[in-house]
């Protein structure tokens, strides 16, 4: 795995912070209907994105995901003003602003979506790596799905021929802890969906989807395992976000206080900690990231 060193933290804390300021712009500008549609925001859930770009390989690698999908073309190297111009529906957006805010795409950047059908992404992300073993090529998919998404029939049929083909794909299911409004205690019999993995015989496991170290470790086994042709990798990333499902939701179903003892571990705030005991930066550099001008300047030119 790449090192993770004293640039990767500032990296990721510079990053992680603008894809939530990305975020918190786009719930601005939908309160003003300037962004009209569904709007599902990624705020908390960022350790997930930052770590996984730390293992992959940008120049082969491959991601799909569901409709939560903002950030993660911007981590892939998408231009932000693209992604929000998709948003505001103008031509100049990755799809031409006929997609939205649930259809990012950008195969330059090889990043396939953004799919608004629940599940509807896991055989595509499958798809996507065969073809990729086909070819011959050593890329690997990283197929992402919500823990509502686990639940779906296409999921088992997916994992069976993925094995069966040994298939260059790593299966994430981002576990924030909610499908909509429903939690995972109340959509299955059991709550370590990381286990589904285990009756295909797939190498599984949780990880710790609050920490970019523990996942940037456990992507880069999971991508190393597929790229040597071994087959595909089933990940939990335990996670969880900061907003509602979409905008639209009124988060009757938690408490205040359930969200504020997840942000006791924002993984910003733990890179932030890092950054501060290992005197990786001053205070007032830090600061300087925080009020960031290119972050500053880039989010009122969106």
């Amino acid at each position: 795995m790449n090192k993770i060193t004293k640039e990767t933290y500032l990296n990721w804390y510079k990053d992680m912070l603008f894809w939530r300021k990305f975020e918190d712009k786009l719930a601005a500008v939908y309160i003003q209907q300037k962004v009209r549609g569904f709007l599902h925001l990624y705020n908390g859930q960022e350790a997930v994105l930052a770590g996984a770009l730390h293992a992959m390989d940008l120049t082969k690698d491959k991601m799909i995901t569901a409709y939560r999908n903002h950030v993660q073309p911007i981590g892939m190297g998408v231009d932000p003003k693209r992604v929000m111009a998709e948003l505001y529906g103008k031509v100049t957006g990755t799809s031409k602003g006929m997609g939205g805010s649930m259809h990012i795409f950008s195969k330059e950047h090889r990043f396939y979506g953004g799919h608004g059908i629940v599940g509807g992404q896991i055989p595509l992300g499958a798809g996507i790596a065969f073809g990729d073993k086909y070819k011959g090529n050593d890329a690997v998919t990283l197929t992402y799905f919500g823990d509502g998404a686990a639940r779906q029939g296409s999921l088992h049929e997916t994992f069976n021929m993925a094995m069966l083909w040994k298939l260059p794909v790593v299966f994430i299911v981002e576990n924030n802890g909610y499908a909509m409004g429903t939690s995972v205690e109340r959509t299955a019999s059991h709550n370590e969906i990381w286990k589904l993995g285990l009756g295909y015989e797939m190498p599984s496991r949780p990880v710790n989807g609050m920490n970019p170290v523990k996942v940037a470790e456990a992507m880069h086994e999971a991508i190393e395992h597929a790229r040597k042709g071994n087959g595909p990798t089933f990940l939990e990333m335990k996670t969880y976000r900061y907003r509602g499902h979409s905008m639209s939701d009124a988060q009757h179903y938690r408490t205040k206080d359930e969200v504020s003892e997840y942000k006791k571990i924002d993984p910003i705030t733990q890179v932030l900690d890092v950054i501060k005991k290992k005197k990786y930066a001053t205070e007032a550099e830090i600061k300087t990231v925080m009020r960031s001008e290119e972050h500053t300047s880039e989010l009122q030119s969106l």
